[in-house]
């Protein structure tokens, strides 16, 4: 199919578009459209319905156009969010939406179900290899929730495994004990929003970052929950952590159960979880493979080597 859009001000051209044709970029990445524009039209070519919802994309701009002469990142992301929630050729798990404009989308059709199954349940466990997608997909949603104001709060939680939970061997203070093992859930904080930003957020409690040691006690309501490297808590340690959930909050557990660091002796919490709990309603079991790696393609090779067993 193909559409052509007039550009209602072309003086607003450059405005339109974007620094770089960045929201023009943008708008074909995230609906698979090829855009092109000469003079006062954009030519439009692809699937009719992505078609014509880049089409409503462009339309709701130049809506912005004639009140505001500016626009951001961020507001071409929720205007390709509030358009492709409407459709049926691409979903709203297609499209997260989060603080720096940034449009986040599952890249396989496992990381499509983890979205979705995170949309529809209240609790989800998520494994799979190195690689899938699990931690930063669970994050990209949270962060979504915090944007949209369906949750108050996030928390992020991750076993020490190390260091047995005792971080006080650890040289240097509290923060700078902790910081190896949250190093990978900070990363995915800051690529979803700016530094300042998410400092403010931890500086107020809005987001907090912890070991799971520090979880024990303590009720959260109205919060999303993540708890990753989940195949490192033992039973009693996936027990406490479950029972946090309070009223109005979503869980994601997430793990790797081919890469577990525990004692021999000791039972993976992750692993006893999925034996105690299938069948309960309201909680799903999602399970990525190497079809949803989307690191370097040299993971997917690794994996596979490693999942043969070989001497």
């Amino acid at each position: 199919m193909e559409l052509t859009v007039t550009i209602e001000r072309p003086e607003l051209r450059s405005v339109l578009f974007g620094p770089g044709d960045g929201h023009l970029k943008t708008i074909r990445q995230v609906l698979g459209v090829q855009m092109f524009a000469r003079g006062n039209v954009v030519k439009i070519t692809g699937a009719a319905g992505n078609v014509s919802r880049a089409a409503a994309v462009l339309a709701a701009l130049q809506r912005r156009l004639r009140r505001s002469q500016s626009l951001t990142a961020e507001m071409v992301a929720d205007t390709i969010a509030a358009v492709s929630a409407k459709g049926d050729t691409v979903h709203a798990a297609d499209v997260i939406n989060v603080y720096n404009g940034q449009i986040i989308q599952p890249r396989s059709p496992g990381q499509r179900r983890y979205v979705e199954a995170i949309q529809k349940h209240d609790m989800v466990f998520c494994t799979g290899p190195a690689g899938t997608g699990k931690t930063y997909l669970a994050v990209a949603m949270a962060v979504n929730m915090l944007k949209t104001e369906r949750a108050k709060r996030m928390v992020l939680a991750r076993p020490a495994v190390e260091a047995g939970e005792k971080l006080g061997f650890l040289p240097g203070d509290m923060q700078a004990k902790v910081n190896p093992y949250l190093r990978p859930l900070f990363d995915a904080l800051n690529d979803m929003m700016d530094f300042d930003q998410s400092r403010r957020f931890m500086t107020s409690d809005v987001i907090e970052v912890v070991p799971l040691a520090f979880m024990r006690g303590r009720t959260l309501n109205d919060s999303v929950i993540i708890l990753d490297e989940a195949q490192n808590t033992t039973s009693a340690q996936m027990l406490m952590f479950l029972t946090r959930m309070g009223h109005g909050s979503k869980m994601i557990v997430t793990g790797d159960d081919s890469q577990i660091d525990l004692p021999e002796n000791v039972t993976s919490g992750l692993i006893d979880a999925q034996r105690r709990l299938k069948g309960i309603k309201g909680l799903i079991f999602i399970r990525l493979d190497r079809h949803d790696i989307v690191r370097h393609r040299l993971v997917q090779n690794i994996v596979d080597a490693y999942g043969e067993n070989r001497d």
